[in-house]
């Protein structure tokens, strides 16, 4: 399945439906006076968060939505039938903007959330409503108003309590596929993942975590450089991040500087979420190495650094019980 997280629409609301001018003619009734029925109302197009998707791939292909418009009064008083209201399902996580404005319109996290989008015209007035002293038998009605119409953008974020980061090539994707069920693609080039990956982590309480495999950052990710830029606003749900380094790189320190700076660049908060650091690949490097690099982070991060194995699964439980412990911490303060 393709991984689409961004798409524009344009939506549509079904217009009111127009008032009629009409008159009684009943038998036995001389004077019937003005029974035109008012138009009905159009439907409205409205956005429901569902579980079963997890991509706004549906998007790519489709991209215009338009409610029904509602129907035209009748004789007797009769109000025409309302607009049947437009549903489109999204992905749970997808924030709504409108282009015009840039305003945030919604954020749909939870299944079965639902948003009015485009709102449908009302209907129009029949002749029924201006009966007055003055003026007994009107020939005028109104007709319906338009429904709204808007240009859209959609943005799917992950909904993930632990962002793994990284430069390319940390170990993120093999991490992921040791500690969870997930099982994305792991190879030895840069960039190997190219879409998020999400996988659920169960704590010793039986518990599920979700957590989610951003592709490697580079340096200029938060100006759009690499992939980066595009996947950030993944980790943007996300209460901790898990920063993975490679022990075995040229200068894990400088890496951990990058990152940090393009978090920094990124901002929305990311920067000050709490982060848990974890040196990988400590098993194809000597002890002495991993150590004196461990010790170099720990004053940079003034946080505890945990050195593992992520393909050889060394290191990976006192990992774990830190980011239990984390999370469990947040929930109380929070």
């Amino acid at each position: 399945m393709q991984f689409i997280d961004q798409a524009e629409i344009q939506v549509e609301a079904g217009n009111g439906g127009d008032g009629i001018v009409a008159f009684r003619r009943e038998k036995y009734v001389p004077a019937g006076g003005p029974a035109g029925g008012n138009g009905g109302r159009g439907g409205s197009v409205i956005l429901e968060a569902v579980e079963n998707l997890q991509t706004l791939l549906d998007f790519r292909y489709n991209h215009r939505f338009k409610a029904e418009d509602g129907g035209r009064g009748g004789p007797s008083n009769r109000t025409g039938a309302a607009g049947s209201d437009r549903i489109i399902q999204v992905p749970c996580g997808t924030t709504v903007y409108d282009i015009e404005t840039e305003e945030q319109i919604g954020d749909l996290v939870s299944p079965g959330q639902t948003i009015v989008i485009a709102q449908g015209g009302k209907g129009g007035l029949g002749n029924q409503h201006f009966l007055s002293n003055r003026n007994r038998a009107p020939e005028y009605a109104l007709p319906g108003l338009p429904g709204e119409q808007r240009q859209l953008r959609l943005e799917l974020k992950l909904l993930a309590e632990v962002g793994i980061i990284g430069l390319p090539n940390a170990g993120k994707s093999t991490l992921i596929s040791a500690i969870s069920a997930a099982r994305p693609k792991v190879a030895d080039y840069p960039f190997t993942t190219l879409v998020p990956n999400l996988g659920v982590v169960r704590k010793p309480s039986g518990d599920g975590t979700v957590f989610a495999d951003i592709p490697g950052l580079i340096a200029g990710a938060a100006s759009g450089a690499g992939l980066g830029h595009d996947f950030l606003r993944h980790i943007e749900r996300t209460r901790v991040l898990l920063h993975l380094i490679d022990a075995t790189q040229e200068d894990p320190i400088a890496a951990y500087q990058t990152i940090q700076q393009e978090l920094q660049a990124y901002g929305r908060g990311l920067s000050s979420r709490p982060q848990i650091v974890a040196l990988n690949k400590v098993d194809a490097v000597s002890p002495e190495s991993y150590e004196a690099i461990a010790t170099q982070l720990k004053r940079l991060s003034k946080s505890p650094v945990f050195t593992i194995s992520a393909v050889a699964r060394v290191g990976l439980e006192p990992l774990l019980q830190e980011i239990w412990q984390t999370l469990d911490m947040l929930v109380v303060t929070s």
